[in-house]
């Protein structure tokens, strides 16, 4: 974890720079700290006029993102040229790359099936069969990605389903991040089983693969157990190494091509899918059909949701208020130019308005909950264990998929497993791709005829639940109209009422209740509902 002993003089400058609230955005599923740190570098400058040597030029840095500041209105010329002058010796910290990660290839003979194509030359899927883990007693496989050319590694661990395989649907389940393992899904939310605190497993009844085949994967490279030389740093490039691997799993399992295929996820997996959904639909040619796509408490459109911080921790997103009115009034206020600059990122997608208008917004609409001390996935709770992401569980499985006979079994090759990468979470900052228009794709994919699933546990605060229904309200599609004029109606289950839900044609809303950032780990039985009933096509959820 990165010290915060820049913090203190960096959000300091901030404050006068862009009178914003000290602290910043702790991305869905990034503790507070590593995110402080990261946001401190990202408000480094890039002169050193006030040192009396010689200003390193915007344009230097510029150059080194592949950027161009023609085009950039003078607000953010300015913001960036007073956070030069304010810090002239931190820009020596700024990276713009992923060191590789330590890693050895093993022999072909540690897997079972080694898988390459025609159509995707320099690309390979090697395959094992971990049998001795106890993990679930279904058939399961986990291996690796290869994108030889690129020197890219992508770890997966696949599930049968517990009911009938033959027929069930498949599920791509994502971590978000940006830089977080899906084994944190796996074995804190919706996996067959859990990590305990000892290191044995714990069976999980409600496990997604109940009723569906799911596969969990690390993604982009240099997450968990995957492992690059290179670097990604935006969700575009991502999304096209993830169609890869899918169109060589479907090859190596043709059993699985012609059954319902669904991607969920959750947190920055609200940037992910919409473009990974978009870009396996721009290929007519593909091996495997795309049935639906699930988002539980996401960030996808930030110029709506950053609004939404406010009410939510001021009391009125269904929780007791956490700040003081002064505190909640200095958010209110900071918001306009919030939007403002969000919209600027939106309309140009360059790095030099997107990175800004990240350092403004997530000080200035994130920072006093932060100070608060409260757990940022639950506003219920206090952090716990900052060190892993405020629940203690996250090192339990960190340890877990440390251990040397487990990454054995599991072919892993990585040296050392972390659950979040902060360095990818760095990269995705620096190229501006937090604060970019995803959800400008999810009109294409409904209008496509694929079914679109936005929940959100009611009790999150980094990508809550008013925030994630203002933007499928605002979101202007060919069904936008319906779906504003669709009554909110009660979900239940076994006849109690367990959240609420909006929809309108192959687009909802799912308000979940009582759970946090992690849906199904705080609401086991609602999510297995849930996902039971969307992929069995009730959209409505009205059985």
């Amino acid at each position: 974890m990165k010290s915060s002993v820049i913090l203190s003089t960096v959000l300091s400058a901030l404050a006068a720079t862009a009178a914003a609230e000290q602290h910043v955005f702790q991305a869905a599923n990034l503790v507070p700290e590593a995110v402080e740190a990261v946001a401190a570098e990202a408000a480094a400058p890039v002169a050193k006029e006030q040192a009396g040597t010689k200003p390193l030029a915007l344009d230097s840095v510029l150059k080194t993102l592949g950027q161009s500041l023609q085009g950039v209105n003078e607000e953010t010329r300015a913001l960036w040229t007073q956070m030069e002058a304010d810090f002239p010796d931190v820009v020596s910290q700024l990276t713009f790359t992923t060191p590789p990660k330590p890693a050895t290839k093993k022999p072909d003979s540690a897997y079972d099936f080694h898988v390459s194509s025609d159509d995707f030359k320099g690309h390979k899927l090697r395959i094992k069969q971990p049998s001795s883990l106890g993990v679930d007693s279904v058939k399961q496989y986990s291996g690796y990605l290869d994108i030889e050319e690129e020197d890219k590694h992508f770890f997966f661990y696949f599930f049968e389903s517990r009911n009938d395989p033959a027929n069930d649907p498949v599920i791509l389940w994502l971590n978000g991040g940006p830089g977080c393992s899906s084994m944190t899904g796996l074995f804190f939310e919706l996996g067959p089983s859990s990590v305990e605190e000892t290191g044995g497993l714990k069976y999980n009844p409600s496990s997604w693969n109940k009723n569906a085949s799911v596969i969990f994967l690390d993604q982009p490279i240099n997450v968990g157990y995957s492992y690059s030389s290179q670097s990604v740093s935006s969700t575009v490039a991502a999304g096209k190494d993830v169609y890869a691997f899918l169109s060589l799993f479907y090859q190596q399992f043709p059993q699985y091509q012609k059954l319902p295929f669904h991607i969920a996820g959750e947190s920055y997996a609200g940037h992910y899918i919409p473009v990974f959904a978009a870009e396996i639909l721009s290929h007519k040619d593909r091996n495997f059909d795309l049935t639906s796509v699930l988002i539980g408490n996401g960030l996808t459109d930030g110029k709506t949701q950053y609004e939404y911080y406010e009410p939510m921790a001021c009391g009125k997103g269904g929780a007791d208020a956490v700040l003081a009115e002064d505190e909640c009034e200095k958010m209110r206020d900071s918001y306009p130019r919030c939007a403002n600059m969000i919209q600027s990122c939106y309309n140009t997608e360059s790095v030099w308005t997107c990175v800004p208008a990240s350092i403004y917004c997530n000080n200035a609409m994130m920072g006093p909950y932060q100070r608060t001390g409260k757990n940022v996935y639950d506003i219920r709770t206090t952090c716990e264990d900052s060190e892993n992401l405020c629940y203690p569980q996250m090192g339990w499985i960190s340890n877990y998929l440390n251990n040397k006979t487990v990454m054995e079994e599991l072919g892993a090759e990585v040296d050392t497993f972390e659950s979040c990468n902060f360095d990818i979470n760095r990269n995705f900052l620096f190229n501006g791709d937090w604060m970019k228009p995803y959800h400008y794709a999810v009109p294409h994919i409904l209008d496509s005829g694929v079914p679109v699933l936005i929940y959100a546990g009611d009790k999150d605060f980094i990508c809550n639940w008013l925030g994630n229904q203002a933007w499928t309200n605002a979101l202007e599609w060919t069904g936008g109209d319906a779906f504003r004029a669709a009554k909110t109606l009660d979900w239940k289950l076994d006849g109690e009422v367990v959240g609420t839900v909006q929809n309108a044609g192959n687009f909802t809303f799912l308000r979940v209740f009582g759970a946090g950032h992690m849906t199904p780990y705080d609401q086991p039985l609602a999510a297995l509902d849930m996902v039971n009933k969307w992929i069995s096509g009730d959209f409505s959820f009205s059985a």
